[in-house]
């Protein structure tokens, strides 16, 4: 039996197998006109699919050439700044409104809106022995990792989860917007029994409470919260709660959907997605770059050691290697991300309040100072702005959300787009998502097992 030392070392010799092998170079791409990651050569995404959704805006085409405007996020057809100022001016939540009018691709009535509150309330109470069956006999220490599983353990206490139908995948839709948020919760509270060893406080569910509430009402060990900042907590629902066809992981759902999956197993790809570092997980990547900054740097309100600093990062001297100055830079926004928009206006306010500053200034200045970085370091000369990241993790940190849960709390929002998009999938596909592949592997005559050690010696 081969010991762990040698285990290792075939391992390592495997690995470096696979990195002769799969290397394909940038100029075969070229030769077949293969658009890497699905983009053109301007960085557009290319066209997969029609949505009648949500529409994500960063630029206009004029006579061929791509012209840069300030970012708008429409959410079936009503731009998210006016729906998120309707919500303020009568001074209430907004994020199951927003819930309703992407599934149903209208703003709801008032008794509507009501009836589907009350519906997504009665529905959070996960199904008995879940919580002890699922979530506490297998902790993990990744929470999002933890919320698709239970999402796709959700399956087997379904007594109809393969049915497609519009009617069945609905009523699953419903139920996973209001249990993912409790999913998350007590997957948490188990991370921290099990992981940090501290205490672990299990809150009862109160149906009359938004989702905003309820994230807080679960999170907070006293139970306490004022009113501004579970609003603030619903503005980050609203404006994550969708973003397009495109974004990967709700192409993601749609592409398992048009298999004919079940619902549980749609979203919690979705899920997985979401976790990536490219995608949901940048947000985390904002908050460890900011805790590094502020470790390397002496005074983070000072513009010119920020920027001194950040030069080096995007020369891969420091930082984690990548070059890349998160938080800054989207494949659609140009001049502008109206979700970071809405954010920063509220950061600064929050941050002042909670004493988050000279934190709130640093990335302001990265927010300003980055684009000349750029231009600079690496001669590019397209707008860059900053993105939802780059201030999500301080609200997160300001409304005492640990960050555990930053991605998560995405996920959360952004589940009432998938099953949309789920939905939308359904009613108007008739095929299955199935791209074409070109295949360099040319062919290579079978040599028997015998043979192989000399050949390669020859």
């Amino acid at each position: 039996m081969a010991g762990e030392e040698e285990i290792k070392d075939i391992y390592g010799a495997l690995t470096e197998k696979i990195y002769h092998q799969e290397r394909i170079k940038q100029s075969d791409f070229d030769r077949y006109n293969v658009k890497r990651g699905l983009r053109n050569a301007d960085g557009t995404g290319v066209i997969a699919g029609i949505t009648k959704i949500c529409s994500v805006e960063g630029y206009y085409i004029d006579d061929g050439e791509r012209i840069p405007k300030n970012g708008k996020l429409i959410y079936r057809g009503v731009d998210l700044y006016d729906f998120v100022a309707g919500c303020k001016k009568d001074d209430r939540f907004g994020y199951e409104e927003l819930a309703f009018l992407l599934l149903f691709g209208q703003l709801p009535t008032e008794s509507e809106l009501k009836d589907f509150s009350a519906l997504l309330g009665a529905s959070r109470e996960l199904p008995f022995d879940f919580v002890e069956d699922v979530i506490m006999r297998a902790p993990s220490p990744n929470i999002m990792n933890k919320m698709g599983s239970s999402v796709n353990a959700l399956y087997a206490y379904d007594e109809n989860p393969d049915d497609i139908s519009v009617e069945n995948v609905l009523r699953q839709s419903v139920k996973l917007i209001a249990q993912l948020p409790v999913i998350m919760s007590y997957a948490y509270q188990v991370k921290r029994r099990f992981y940090y060893r501290k205490s672990m406080y299990i809150h009862q569910i109160k149906p009359e409470q938004t989702t905003a509430q309820t994230i807080l009402n679960s999170l907070r060990s006293d139970k306490k919260f004022t009113d501004e900042e579970a609003k603030l907590l619903d503005l980050c629902l609203m404006i994550h709660a969708d973003h397009g066809g495109g974004n990967n992981s709700t192409f993601t759902t749609r592409c398992v959907t048009s298999s004919g999956t079940d619902t549980y197993s749609a979203i919690s790809a979705g899920i997985a997605s979401l976790k990536g570092f490219r995608h949901g997980g940048a947000n985390i990547k904002v908050t460890e770059m900011v805790e590094d900054i502020k470790a390397n740097v002496s005074d983070i309100t000072d513009e010119d050691e920020v920027e001194a600093y950040l030069r080096r990062i995007v020369r891969k001297e420091v930082g984690d290697g990548s070059g890349l100055i998160y938080g800054m830079g989207h494949a659609v926004y140009t001049l502008s991300d109206p979700r970071e928009v809405l954010l920063k206006a509220n950061a600064e306010t929050l941050a002042k309040e909670k004493g988050f500053v000279d934190e709130w200034t640093l990335l302001d200045i990265i927010e300003r100072v980055s684009p000349r970085v750029f231009r600079e370091e690496k001669h590019l000369n397209k707008p860059m702005c900053a993105n939802v990241d780059l201030y999500s993790g301080l609200i997160y940190k300001t409304l005492g959300i640990p960050m555990d849960l930053y991605t998560p709390m995405f996920a959360i929002a952004r589940v009432a787009g998938w099953c949309a998009h789920r939905l939308e999938e359904i009613v108007t596909s008739t095929k299955i998502i199935r791209p074409g592949y070109k295949s360099l592997a040319g062919h290579n005559a079978y040599i028997p097992l015998e043979l192989r050690a000399k050949e390669e010696k020859e």
